[in-house]
Protein backbone atom coordinates (compact mmCIF):
# COMPACT_ATOMS: atom_id res chain seq x y z
CA UNK A 1 0.00 0.00 0.00
CA UNK A 2 1.48 2.92 -0.86
CA UNK A 3 0.27 5.53 2.00
CA UNK A 4 1.18 2.77 4.46
CA UNK A 5 4.94 4.23 5.15
CA UNK A 6 7.30 3.91 8.30
CA UNK A 7 6.58 7.10 10.46
CA UNK A 8 9.66 9.56 11.19
CA UNK A 9 10.26 11.49 13.85
CA UNK A 10 7.85 13.69 13.39
CA UNK A 11 5.02 11.71 13.29
CA UNK A 12 3.84 10.36 16.69
CA UNK A 13 1.96 6.40 16.59
CA UNK A 14 -0.64 5.23 18.18
CA UNK A 15 -0.09 1.85 19.03
CA UNK A 16 -3.89 1.02 19.52
CA UNK A 17 -5.22 2.32 15.76
CA UNK A 18 -2.52 1.46 13.76
CA UNK A 19 -2.31 5.29 12.51
CA UNK A 20 0.30 8.03 13.40
CA UNK A 21 -0.21 11.88 14.18
CA UNK A 22 1.41 14.74 13.18
CA UNK A 23 0.74 18.35 14.65
CA UNK A 24 3.67 20.04 11.86
CA UNK A 25 1.81 21.69 9.64
CA UNK A 26 -1.25 23.92 9.97
CA UNK A 27 -3.89 21.27 9.77
CA UNK A 28 -3.35 17.77 11.94
CA UNK A 29 -2.35 14.61 9.58
CA UNK A 30 -2.76 11.15 10.46
CA UNK A 31 -0.93 8.50 8.16
CA UNK A 32 -1.84 4.60 8.88
CA UNK A 33 1.31 2.44 10.42
CA UNK A 34 1.22 -1.20 8.76
CA UNK A 35 2.22 -3.71 11.95
CA UNK A 36 1.15 -1.17 14.63
CA UNK A 37 -2.50 -2.85 15.04
CA UNK A 38 -3.83 -6.05 15.96
CA UNK A 39 -5.41 -8.47 13.96
CA UNK A 40 -3.20 -8.27 10.85
CA UNK A 41 -5.36 -9.04 7.62
CA UNK A 42 -3.33 -9.77 4.36
CA UNK A 43 -5.22 -8.57 0.97
CA UNK A 44 -3.51 -11.61 -1.31
CA UNK A 45 -6.71 -10.54 -3.81
CA UNK A 46 -5.72 -6.46 -3.93
CA UNK A 47 -3.59 -7.09 -7.33
CA UNK A 48 -6.69 -9.02 -8.72
CA UNK A 49 -9.75 -7.69 -10.61
CA UNK A 50 -12.71 -7.44 -8.23
CA UNK A 51 -15.59 -10.03 -9.53
CA UNK A 52 -17.94 -9.66 -7.63
CA UNK A 53 -18.34 -5.42 -7.01
CA UNK A 54 -20.05 -4.68 -3.43
CA UNK A 55 -19.91 -1.50 -1.28
CA UNK A 56 -19.27 -3.24 1.84
CA UNK A 57 -16.15 -2.38 3.09
CA UNK A 58 -14.19 -3.92 6.31
CA UNK A 59 -13.32 -1.35 8.90
CA UNK A 60 -10.78 -1.29 12.07
CA UNK A 61 -10.87 0.54 15.73
CA UNK A 62 -9.17 0.31 18.54
CA UNK A 63 -7.16 -2.56 18.81
CA UNK A 64 -9.31 -6.13 18.29
CA UNK A 65 -12.81 -3.77 17.22
CA UNK A 66 -13.99 -4.18 13.19
CA UNK A 67 -16.37 -4.24 12.15
CA UNK A 68 -18.26 -4.11 8.45
CA UNK A 69 -19.91 -0.46 6.86
CA UNK A 70 -21.72 -0.16 3.59
CA UNK A 71 -20.08 2.45 1.07
CA UNK A 72 -23.34 4.57 0.52
CA UNK A 73 -21.74 7.73 -1.30
CA UNK A 74 -19.60 5.47 -3.56
CA UNK A 75 -16.54 6.94 -2.27
CA UNK A 76 -12.85 5.56 -3.78
CA UNK A 77 -12.16 3.93 -0.97
CA UNK A 78 -8.66 2.32 -0.58
CA UNK A 79 -6.97 0.20 2.57
CA UNK A 80 -5.56 2.58 4.73
CA UNK A 81 -8.35 5.44 4.44
CA UNK A 82 -9.14 7.15 7.52
CA UNK A 83 -13.25 7.57 7.27
CA UNK A 84 -15.96 8.90 9.58
CA UNK A 85 -18.43 5.80 9.99
CA UNK A 86 -22.19 6.30 11.40
CA UNK A 87 -22.41 5.22 15.05
CA UNK A 88 -24.89 5.47 17.90
CA UNK A 89 -25.02 8.45 18.42
CA UNK A 90 -22.59 10.67 16.81
CA UNK A 91 -19.96 9.56 14.19
CA UNK A 92 -16.97 7.30 14.77
CA UNK A 93 -13.56 7.43 13.29
CA UNK A 94 -11.66 4.29 11.97
CA UNK A 95 -9.57 2.85 9.22
CA UNK A 96 -10.19 1.08 6.08
CA UNK A 97 -8.53 -2.43 6.20
CA UNK A 98 -10.11 -4.42 3.41
CA UNK A 99 -12.15 -3.68 0.16
CA UNK A 100 -12.99 -6.00 -2.22
CA UNK A 101 -13.67 -9.87 -3.07
CA UNK A 102 -12.08 -10.68 0.75
CA UNK A 103 -14.55 -8.88 2.51
CA UNK A 104 -17.40 -11.34 1.67
CA UNK A 105 -14.87 -13.99 2.98
CA UNK A 106 -14.25 -12.26 6.06
CA UNK A 107 -17.73 -12.08 7.19
CA UNK A 108 -18.55 -15.43 6.13
CA UNK A 109 -15.12 -16.39 8.23
CA UNK A 110 -16.27 -14.38 11.37
CA UNK A 111 -20.21 -15.60 11.16
CA UNK A 112 -20.69 -11.57 11.16
CA UNK A 113 -24.46 -10.42 10.87
CA UNK A 114 -25.45 -6.72 10.26
CA UNK A 115 -27.87 -5.29 12.98
CA UNK A 116 -31.30 -5.52 11.56
CA UNK A 117 -30.46 -6.67 8.17
CA UNK A 118 -28.89 -3.29 7.27
CA UNK A 119 -25.36 -2.05 7.98
CA UNK A 120 -24.33 0.90 9.12
CA UNK A 121 -22.95 3.45 6.44
CA UNK A 122 -19.47 5.71 6.00
CA UNK A 123 -20.48 9.13 5.79
CA UNK A 124 -16.74 10.82 4.37
CA UNK A 125 -13.84 10.30 4.50
CA UNK A 126 -12.01 12.28 7.76
CA UNK A 127 -11.29 15.81 7.57
CA UNK A 128 -8.50 17.79 9.75
CA UNK A 129 -10.95 18.86 12.27
CA UNK A 130 -12.42 15.42 12.16
CA UNK A 131 -8.61 14.10 12.96
CA UNK A 132 -7.65 16.67 15.48
CA UNK A 133 -10.98 16.09 17.75
CA UNK A 134 -10.04 12.06 17.43
CA UNK A 135 -6.56 12.37 18.47
CA UNK A 136 -7.95 14.68 21.55
CA UNK A 137 -10.51 11.93 22.76
CA UNK A 138 -7.65 9.64 22.28
CA UNK A 139 -5.08 11.46 24.61
CA UNK A 140 -8.22 11.12 27.55
CA UNK A 141 -8.32 7.01 27.42
CA UNK A 142 -5.39 6.52 29.48
CA UNK A 143 -6.48 8.76 32.60
CA UNK A 144 -10.22 7.79 32.53
CA UNK A 145 -8.91 4.15 32.69
CA UNK A 146 -7.15 4.75 36.08
CA UNK A 147 -10.07 6.81 37.54
CA UNK A 148 -12.29 4.54 36.57
CA UNK A 149 -10.57 1.70 37.77
CA UNK A 150 -10.55 3.81 41.61
CA UNK A 151 -14.24 4.37 41.18
CA UNK A 152 -15.16 1.12 41.15
CA UNK A 153 -12.40 -0.40 43.87
CA UNK A 154 -14.31 2.22 46.46
CA UNK A 155 -18.05 1.22 45.86
CA UNK A 156 -16.58 -1.99 46.42
CA UNK A 157 -17.49 -4.21 43.14
CA UNK A 158 -15.51 -7.34 41.75
CA UNK A 159 -15.00 -6.40 38.58
CA UNK A 160 -11.93 -5.06 36.49
CA UNK A 161 -11.79 -2.69 33.91
CA UNK A 162 -9.27 -3.22 31.58
CA UNK A 163 -9.46 -0.66 28.97
CA UNK A 164 -11.39 2.46 27.56
CA UNK A 165 -12.16 3.20 23.76
CA UNK A 166 -13.15 7.18 23.10
CA UNK A 167 -15.71 7.29 19.96
CA UNK A 168 -14.28 9.64 17.36
CA UNK A 169 -16.56 12.80 18.70
CA UNK A 170 -15.53 12.25 21.95
CA UNK A 171 -19.27 12.13 23.22
CA UNK A 172 -19.17 8.40 24.27
CA UNK A 173 -16.73 5.92 25.79
CA UNK A 174 -16.94 2.11 25.51
CA UNK A 175 -15.82 0.57 28.75
CA UNK A 176 -14.08 -3.01 29.02
CA UNK A 177 -14.34 -5.31 31.86
CA UNK A 178 -13.72 -8.56 33.20
CA UNK A 179 -15.84 -9.76 36.15
CA UNK A 180 -16.37 -13.39 37.20
CA UNK A 181 -20.11 -13.67 38.34
CA UNK A 182 -22.90 -10.88 37.37
CA UNK A 183 -22.09 -7.33 39.14
CA UNK A 184 -24.98 -5.12 38.92
CA UNK A 185 -22.85 -1.39 37.81
CA UNK A 186 -25.79 0.63 37.36
CA UNK A 187 -25.01 3.55 40.19
CA UNK A 188 -21.70 3.29 38.51
CA UNK A 189 -22.73 4.18 35.09
CA UNK A 190 -24.15 7.16 37.50
CA UNK A 191 -20.85 7.85 38.63
CA UNK A 192 -19.52 7.74 35.35
CA UNK A 193 -21.04 10.14 32.98
CA UNK A 194 -21.54 12.73 36.42
CA UNK A 195 -16.90 12.47 36.44
CA UNK A 196 -16.40 12.62 32.40
CA UNK A 197 -19.84 13.98 31.12
CA UNK A 198 -19.85 11.58 28.23
CA UNK A 199 -22.41 8.53 27.31
CA UNK A 200 -21.10 5.59 28.42
CA UNK A 201 -21.61 1.78 27.47
CA UNK A 202 -20.26 -1.04 29.48
CA UNK A 203 -19.17 -4.34 27.34
CA UNK A 204 -17.74 -7.82 29.25
CA UNK A 205 -15.26 -9.60 27.70
CA UNK A 206 -13.60 -12.96 28.46
CA UNK A 207 -9.98 -13.57 29.60
CA UNK A 208 -9.47 -14.52 25.82
CA UNK A 209 -10.48 -11.48 23.95
CA UNK A 210 -8.71 -8.97 27.04
CA UNK A 211 -5.12 -11.55 25.89
CA UNK A 212 -5.78 -10.18 22.61
CA UNK A 213 -6.46 -6.48 23.08
CA UNK A 214 -3.34 -6.43 25.47
CA UNK A 215 -1.24 -8.75 23.30
CA UNK A 216 2.18 -10.00 23.29
CA UNK A 217 4.08 -13.02 22.88
CA UNK A 218 3.45 -16.55 23.60
CA UNK A 219 5.57 -19.92 24.11
CA UNK A 220 6.17 -20.22 20.31
CA UNK A 221 7.86 -17.46 20.35
CA UNK A 222 5.64 -15.09 18.00
CA UNK A 223 2.54 -13.00 18.62
CA UNK A 224 -0.41 -14.17 20.40
CA UNK A 225 -2.47 -15.73 18.19
CA UNK A 226 -5.58 -13.96 19.13
CA UNK A 227 -3.88 -10.27 18.84
CA UNK A 228 -2.59 -11.48 15.67
CA UNK A 229 -5.43 -13.31 13.51
CA UNK A 230 -8.25 -15.43 15.96
CA UNK A 231 -11.16 -13.20 15.47
CA UNK A 232 -13.89 -15.93 17.15
CA UNK A 233 -12.63 -18.48 19.72
CA UNK A 234 -13.45 -22.63 20.28
CA UNK A 235 -14.20 -23.78 23.69
CA UNK A 236 -10.95 -25.99 24.56
CA UNK A 237 -11.00 -28.78 26.91
CA UNK A 238 -8.43 -31.18 28.34
CA UNK A 239 -10.00 -34.34 25.93
CA UNK A 240 -7.94 -32.25 23.42
CA UNK A 241 -4.61 -32.78 25.70
CA UNK A 242 -5.41 -36.38 25.90
CA UNK A 243 -6.21 -37.23 22.18
CA UNK A 244 -2.57 -36.00 21.54
CA UNK A 245 -0.84 -37.81 24.01
CA UNK A 246 -0.04 -34.36 25.50
CA UNK A 247 1.13 -34.05 28.60
CA UNK A 248 -1.58 -32.91 31.18
CA UNK A 249 0.79 -30.05 33.16
CA UNK A 250 -1.45 -27.21 33.79
CA UNK A 251 1.76 -25.15 33.31
CA UNK A 252 2.19 -26.14 30.18
CA UNK A 253 -1.12 -26.10 28.26
CA UNK A 254 -2.24 -22.88 30.21
CA UNK A 255 -1.55 -19.45 27.93
CA UNK A 256 -1.14 -15.61 29.23
CA UNK A 257 -4.64 -15.47 29.52
CA UNK A 258 -4.33 -18.60 32.56
CA UNK A 259 -6.85 -20.47 29.97
CA UNK A 260 -6.17 -23.57 28.18
CA UNK A 261 -3.91 -22.47 24.79
CA UNK A 262 -5.93 -22.02 21.62
CA UNK A 263 -3.21 -23.92 19.53
CA UNK A 264 -4.00 -27.11 21.31
CA UNK A 265 -7.22 -27.16 18.47
CA UNK A 266 -4.99 -26.73 15.69
CA UNK A 267 -4.24 -30.29 15.08
CA UNK A 268 -7.19 -31.46 17.16
CA UNK A 269 -9.37 -33.23 13.80
CA UNK A 270 -5.75 -34.31 12.41
CA UNK A 271 -5.23 -36.50 15.56
CA UNK A 272 -9.27 -37.56 15.66
CA UNK A 273 -9.25 -39.07 11.78
CA UNK A 274 -6.26 -40.86 12.37
CA UNK A 275 -7.41 -42.11 15.24
CA UNK A 276 -9.92 -43.92 13.43
CA UNK A 277 -7.71 -46.61 11.99
CA UNK A 278 -6.29 -47.73 15.66
CA UNK A 279 -8.27 -50.58 16.56
CA UNK A 280 -9.35 -50.93 20.38
CA UNK A 281 -7.65 -53.39 21.98
CA UNK A 282 -9.75 -54.48 25.12
CA UNK A 283 -7.69 -57.58 25.66
CA UNK A 284 -4.21 -59.07 24.66
CA UNK A 285 -3.34 -59.90 21.25
CA UNK A 286 -2.67 -64.17 21.91
CA UNK A 287 0.26 -65.57 20.35
CA UNK A 288 2.26 -68.94 20.81
CA UNK A 289 4.83 -67.39 22.90
CA UNK A 290 2.72 -65.59 24.91
CA UNK A 291 0.09 -61.82 25.53
CA UNK A 292 1.11 -58.81 24.36
CA UNK A 293 0.06 -55.42 26.05
CA UNK A 294 -0.85 -52.34 24.47
CA UNK A 295 1.77 -50.00 26.05
CA UNK A 296 1.11 -46.73 23.94
CA UNK A 297 0.10 -45.94 20.76
CA UNK A 298 1.96 -43.51 18.21
CA UNK A 299 -0.70 -41.62 15.67
CA UNK A 300 0.95 -40.00 13.49
CA UNK A 301 3.58 -42.98 13.05
CA UNK A 302 0.86 -45.16 12.73
CA UNK A 303 2.10 -47.49 15.07
CA UNK A 304 1.40 -49.73 18.53
CA UNK A 305 4.01 -50.37 21.08
CA UNK A 306 3.29 -53.94 22.65
CA UNK A 307 5.03 -55.69 25.95
CA UNK A 308 5.33 -59.02 27.16
CA UNK A 309 4.33 -58.15 30.14
CA UNK A 310 1.67 -56.11 31.85
CA UNK A 311 2.88 -54.33 35.13
CA UNK A 312 6.79 -53.79 33.90
CA UNK A 313 8.36 -52.79 29.70
CA UNK A 314 9.82 -56.15 29.13
CA UNK A 315 10.19 -57.35 25.32
CA UNK A 316 8.91 -53.65 23.95
CA UNK A 317 8.13 -54.56 20.31
CA UNK A 318 6.46 -52.25 17.72
CA UNK A 319 3.97 -53.69 15.39
CA UNK A 320 2.28 -51.35 12.49
CA UNK A 321 -1.83 -51.12 12.36
CA UNK A 322 -2.27 -53.37 9.96
CA UNK A 323 -0.17 -56.61 11.39
CA UNK A 324 -2.17 -55.79 14.87
CA UNK A 325 -5.59 -56.15 13.25
CA UNK A 326 -4.44 -59.35 11.52
CA UNK A 327 -3.72 -60.32 14.88
CA UNK A 328 -7.01 -59.33 16.08
CA UNK A 329 -8.96 -61.07 13.94
CA UNK A 330 -7.04 -64.62 14.01
CA UNK A 331 -7.28 -64.42 17.79
CA UNK A 332 -11.39 -63.45 17.34
CA UNK A 333 -11.62 -66.63 15.06
CA UNK A 334 -10.07 -68.65 18.02
CA UNK A 335 -6.42 -69.05 16.77
CA UNK A 336 -3.18 -67.95 18.05
CA UNK A 337 -0.39 -65.64 15.83
CA UNK A 338 2.83 -68.14 15.18
CA UNK A 339 4.50 -64.83 15.90
CA UNK A 340 4.05 -61.23 16.55
CA UNK A 341 5.86 -59.98 13.44
CA UNK A 342 6.38 -60.87 10.02
CA UNK A 343 9.17 -62.80 9.29
CA UNK A 344 10.43 -60.12 6.80
CA UNK A 345 10.31 -58.05 9.93
CA UNK A 346 12.61 -60.16 11.85
CA UNK A 347 15.46 -59.61 9.58
CA UNK A 348 18.29 -57.33 10.99
CA UNK A 349 18.87 -54.32 9.89
CA UNK A 350 21.98 -53.61 8.29
CA UNK A 351 23.47 -50.40 9.84
CA UNK A 352 24.08 -48.20 7.17
CA UNK A 353 27.86 -46.07 7.52
CA UNK A 354 27.93 -42.88 8.65
CA UNK A 355 31.10 -41.68 6.88
CA UNK A 356 32.03 -39.74 10.03
CA UNK A 357 35.86 -39.00 9.37
CA UNK A 358 37.94 -37.33 11.81
CA UNK A 359 36.79 -33.91 10.32
CA UNK A 360 33.23 -34.45 12.19
CA UNK A 361 34.44 -34.51 16.18
CA UNK A 362 34.17 -31.83 18.06
CA UNK A 363 37.27 -31.97 20.13
CA UNK A 364 39.38 -31.99 16.96
CA UNK A 365 40.04 -28.40 18.14
CA UNK A 366 41.13 -29.16 21.62
CA UNK A 367 44.62 -29.68 22.59
CA UNK A 368 46.35 -31.46 25.63
CA UNK A 369 48.06 -28.60 28.20
CA UNK A 370 51.98 -29.33 27.88
CA UNK A 371 53.71 -28.54 31.16
CA UNK A 372 56.59 -26.16 30.91
CA UNK A 373 59.52 -27.65 31.99
CA UNK A 374 61.57 -25.72 34.15
CA UNK A 375 60.24 -22.85 35.08
CA UNK A 376 60.71 -19.67 37.93
CA UNK A 377 62.54 -21.60 40.34
CA UNK A 378 64.56 -22.88 38.18
CA UNK A 379 68.04 -22.11 39.83
CA UNK A 380 66.74 -21.70 43.25
CA UNK A 381 69.01 -21.68 45.99
CA UNK A 382 71.94 -21.63 43.64
CA UNK A 383 71.95 -25.28 43.64
CA UNK A 384 73.03 -24.57 39.70
CA UNK A 385 75.13 -22.62 38.38
CA UNK A 386 75.12 -20.26 35.19
CA UNK A 387 76.81 -21.47 32.28
CA UNK A 388 80.13 -20.66 31.99
CA UNK A 389 81.70 -18.35 29.22
CA UNK A 390 82.80 -21.42 27.75
CA UNK A 391 79.53 -22.89 26.94
CA UNK A 392 77.84 -19.51 26.04
CA UNK A 393 81.16 -19.34 23.36
CA UNK A 394 80.61 -23.09 21.68
CA UNK A 395 76.53 -21.92 21.60
CA UNK A 396 77.38 -18.97 19.95
CA UNK A 397 79.90 -20.92 17.48
CA UNK A 398 76.94 -23.26 16.57
CA UNK A 399 74.72 -20.20 15.52
CA UNK A 400 77.53 -18.98 13.56
CA UNK A 401 78.11 -21.84 11.44
CA UNK A 402 74.21 -21.65 10.71
CA UNK A 403 73.96 -18.87 9.70
CA UNK A 404 73.74 -19.15 6.32
CA UNK A 405 69.76 -20.89 7.14
CA UNK A 406 68.49 -18.21 9.30
CA UNK A 407 70.47 -15.33 10.11
CA UNK A 408 68.27 -13.51 11.80
CA UNK A 409 66.82 -16.50 13.87
CA UNK A 410 70.33 -17.54 14.86
CA UNK A 411 71.75 -14.47 15.73
CA UNK A 412 68.63 -12.92 17.75
CA UNK A 413 68.97 -16.21 19.86
CA UNK A 414 72.95 -15.98 21.65
CA UNK A 415 71.61 -12.52 22.71
CA UNK A 416 68.71 -13.61 24.59
CA UNK A 417 70.82 -16.45 26.06
CA UNK A 418 73.39 -13.84 27.49
CA UNK A 419 70.56 -11.65 28.77
CA UNK A 420 68.93 -14.74 30.41
CA UNK A 421 72.45 -16.07 31.97
CA UNK A 422 73.83 -12.66 32.80
CA UNK A 423 70.37 -12.86 34.78
CA UNK A 424 70.23 -15.76 36.92
CA UNK A 425 74.00 -15.04 37.60
CA UNK A 426 73.45 -11.23 38.99
CA UNK A 427 70.39 -13.33 41.22
CA UNK A 428 72.61 -16.20 42.51
CA UNK A 429 75.17 -13.61 43.53
CA UNK A 430 72.64 -11.56 45.53
CA UNK A 431 71.51 -14.46 47.20
CA UNK A 432 74.70 -15.68 48.13
CA UNK A 433 75.51 -12.65 49.22
CA UNK A 434 72.61 -11.98 51.46
CA UNK A 435 73.11 -15.80 53.09
CA UNK A 436 76.91 -14.95 53.77
CA UNK A 437 76.02 -12.04 55.77
CA UNK A 438 73.43 -13.99 57.51
CA UNK A 439 75.38 -16.91 58.46
CA UNK A 440 78.61 -14.12 59.43
CA UNK A 441 75.90 -12.26 61.95
CA UNK A 442 75.07 -15.85 63.30
CA UNK A 443 78.61 -16.67 64.06
CA UNK A 444 79.09 -13.15 66.26
CA UNK A 445 76.36 -13.65 68.05
CA UNK A 446 77.63 -17.12 68.92
CA UNK A 447 81.19 -16.14 69.73
CA UNK A 448 80.71 -15.42 72.98
CA UNK A 449 83.86 -17.35 75.03
CA UNK A 450 87.36 -17.97 74.23
CA UNK A 451 87.03 -21.33 75.15
CA UNK A 452 84.18 -22.02 72.33
CA UNK A 453 86.15 -19.94 69.64
CA UNK A 454 89.18 -22.39 70.55
CA UNK A 455 87.40 -25.43 70.18
CA UNK A 456 86.16 -24.07 66.73
CA UNK A 457 89.64 -23.73 64.96
CA UNK A 458 90.61 -26.43 66.22
CA UNK A 459 87.42 -28.49 64.36
CA UNK A 460 88.19 -26.19 60.77
CA UNK A 461 92.33 -27.29 61.12
CA UNK A 462 91.21 -30.80 61.42
CA UNK A 463 88.75 -30.75 58.53
CA UNK A 464 90.88 -31.04 55.60
CA UNK A 465 92.88 -34.21 57.46
CA UNK A 466 89.50 -36.26 57.75
CA UNK A 467 89.14 -35.49 53.57
CA UNK A 468 86.28 -33.02 54.17
CA UNK A 469 86.56 -29.72 51.43
CA UNK A 470 88.43 -26.80 52.26
CA UNK A 471 86.43 -23.90 54.15
CA UNK A 472 86.43 -21.48 50.84
CA UNK A 473 83.39 -19.66 49.35
CA UNK A 474 83.15 -21.54 45.90
CA UNK A 475 80.64 -20.58 43.36
CA UNK A 476 77.92 -23.14 43.79
CA UNK A 477 77.30 -22.70 47.89
CA UNK A 478 78.95 -21.13 50.67
CA UNK A 479 81.86 -21.74 53.23
CA UNK A 480 79.23 -21.83 55.73
CA UNK A 481 77.33 -24.71 54.60
CA UNK A 482 80.50 -27.00 54.23
CA UNK A 483 81.85 -25.63 57.51
CA UNK A 484 78.31 -26.76 59.69
CA UNK A 485 78.64 -29.92 56.82
CA UNK A 486 81.65 -30.69 58.37
CA UNK A 487 80.97 -30.66 62.07
CA UNK A 488 78.23 -33.04 61.11
CA UNK A 489 80.32 -35.22 59.98
CA UNK A 490 83.37 -35.26 62.66
CA UNK A 491 80.38 -35.71 65.35
CA UNK A 492 81.07 -32.10 66.90
CA UNK A 493 79.56 -29.17 66.77
CA UNK A 494 78.90 -25.71 68.64
CA UNK A 495 77.67 -26.02 72.12
CA UNK A 496 76.16 -22.60 72.45
CA UNK A 497 73.62 -23.74 69.49
CA UNK A 498 70.08 -23.85 70.64
CA UNK A 499 68.13 -26.88 70.33
CA UNK A 500 66.21 -27.74 67.18
CA UNK A 501 68.16 -25.89 65.03
CA UNK A 502 69.56 -27.48 61.89
CA UNK A 503 73.81 -27.43 62.45
CA UNK A 504 73.21 -27.91 66.41
CA UNK A 505 72.27 -31.15 68.38
CA UNK A 506 69.84 -31.87 70.50
CA UNK A 507 72.60 -31.78 73.58
CA UNK A 508 75.92 -29.99 74.70
CA UNK A 509 78.70 -31.33 72.37
CA UNK A 510 81.52 -33.52 74.15
CA UNK A 511 84.78 -31.49 75.14
CA UNK A 512 87.78 -32.30 72.73
CA UNK A 513 90.74 -33.41 74.99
Amino acid sequence: MENEKPHNNRFKPEIGRGCAFCDCGAEVEARPCDGCFKLHETAWLDEYPVNVPTDIVEVRFKNTRRSFYQNVNNLPLKRGDIVAVEASPGHDIGIVSLTGDLVARQMRRTGFNPYNGEFKKIYRKAKPYDIERWQEAIALEHETMIASRQIAADMGLNMKIGDVEYQGDKIKAIFYYIADERVDFRELIKVFAERFHIRIEMKQIGARQEAGRIGGLGACGRELCCASWMSSFSSVTTGAARVQDISLNPQKLAGQCSKLKCCMMYEYDTYVDARKEFPRLREPLQTIDGEWFLVKSDVLAGTMTFSSSKEAMVNVTTLPVARVKEILALNRQGKKADQLQHAEALRTEVEEPTYRTEEDSITRFDQAKRRKRGGRNRNKGGEKAAPNNNTQNKSRQESADKGSETPKEESARPAREDVRNDRRGRRNNERQNGEKKTNDRKEGQRQSTPAEARDRNRSEREAPANGAAPQEHTENGTGNRNRRRNRHRNGGGDQTAPAGKKGGDNGPAPQNA
